[in-house]
């Protein structure tokens, strides 16, 4: 099974509703396919998403580290030997993480169809089915309140609500959709860095003193703020959860000895792909620290190896936040990952299972 050629395709989808953040707003999933093959006539899928405010990847940027540094490192090598490509991957250029994240993915598709079984286990085993929670966008408080009863009613029961815009505000919102589905749901906070420490430890204090138990709180300060992360994650009794501050395994690992979060998040376009996700969440476990593992804005390409991820390591991965696909107005994959509201399951097709890709536009090379 040698790697013959690199091809390149679009994947957009629009979305339900905006998707809101503290530093964005978004109305499509728009994601870069990455497509491996191979001289059987074996294809192995991965996908990117662009997130210039998150990673610096633009979509012009991944598909030039892959044309440029990554794919010159593969073509006409035995797609077998995942350990030696994965780190030629890693090795190719500085940064660069959701186009190797593409890449990578897309080595263990391969490496599942080789050897003939679903990804997760060969990465670890497990039991095939999670639970996810659903994303809230932040938004006038009676949209965000209407928003998490429809989530509850379609069975979601872990909700997690977009903040940052206003701490005062925020506290606002937090209690009233909290008053709106008390008992039927957790809630989990993301502040996508839009606070500060001070602000943060304040706003969680006024929140927990009113009764608001929240599961988590994930990145209340910005992302190389380790310290006034550390000054939040000391005061309050909310579990912390480092997201956009996941850079790599040396940045975990300096996370974990700082004692900074309680929690770290694994994102495959922030990791670089499977291979360090999984280090990280071995290296998180050593330590007794849990992991939660999310996705950015993407499709269901690369979110189906986040789920093979989570099965292999459901020990240390304890949350799941895998809701991109859910947030489309279609899914237009078909592979072995199933996407039902907040169940997803894993079949039987090796690799990531994929058949079938409607909708994909391709990019010349």
């Amino acid at each position: 099974m040698k790697i013959t050629d690199i091809r390149f395709g679009r994947l957009h989808v629009p979305l339900q509703t905006p998707f809101k953040t503290s530093t964005r707003t978004v109305d499509a999933i728009d994601d870069i396919v990455v497509m491996i093959d191979t001289d059987d006539g074996h294809v192995g899928y991965g996908s990117a998403a662009a997130t210039a405010m998150i990673t610096g990847d633009t979509h012009g940027g991944i598909l030039d580290a892959i044309r440029h540094h990554l794919a010159p490192a593969l073509i006409g090598e035995e797609a077998a030997d995942l350990n030696v490509l994965t780190g030629r991957i890693r090795t190719a250029l500085k940064r660069n993480t959701s186009a190797k994240a593409a890449v990578d993915i897309a080595l263990h598709d391969l490496f599942g169809q080789r050897y003939g079984a679903p990804l997760y286990r060969l990465i670890g085993g497990g039991e095939p089915a999670l639970t996810t929670d659903v994303t809230i966008s932040v938004d006038y408080i009676d949209k965000m309140v209407a928003d998490a009863i429809a989530a509850v009613e379609r069975g979601f029961e872990a909700l997690k609500l977009k903040v940052g815009k206003d701490p005062g505000v925020d506290v606002e919102r937090v209690k009233a959709v909290h008053a709106a589905i008390e008992g039927r749901a957790v809630l989990r906070l993301d502040v996508n860095q839009g606070w500060t420490a001070k602000q943060a430890v304040r706003a969680l204090h006024q929140l927990e003193d009113a009764g608001v138990k929240l599961d988590i709180v994930e990145q209340p300060v910005k992302s190389w703020d380790l310290a006034g992360m550390q000054y939040v994650t000391e005061r309050i009794d909310t579990p912390v959860v480092a997201d956009e501050s996941v850079t790599g395994i040396t940045n975990v690992a300096e996370i974990i000895r700082r004692r900074a979060a309680d929690i770290i998040n694994i994102k495959l376009m922030k990791t670089g792909g499977v291979t360090t996700a999984l280090r990280i969440a071995d290296l998180a476990s050593t330590y007794g620290v849990e992991c939660m593992i999310g996705c950015m804005l993407e499709g269901a390409i690369s979110v189906a190896a986040a789920v093979h991820v989570a099965v292999a390591r459901a020990d240390v991965i304890t949350r799941v936040d895998l809701d991109g696909p859910l947030l489309g107005r279609f899914n237009p994959v078909e592979s072995n990952v199933c996407f039902a509201d907040a169940e997803i399951t894993i079949g039987d097709g090796p690799g990531l299972g994929i058949t079938k890709v409607h909708g994909l536009e391709p990019i010349d090379a």
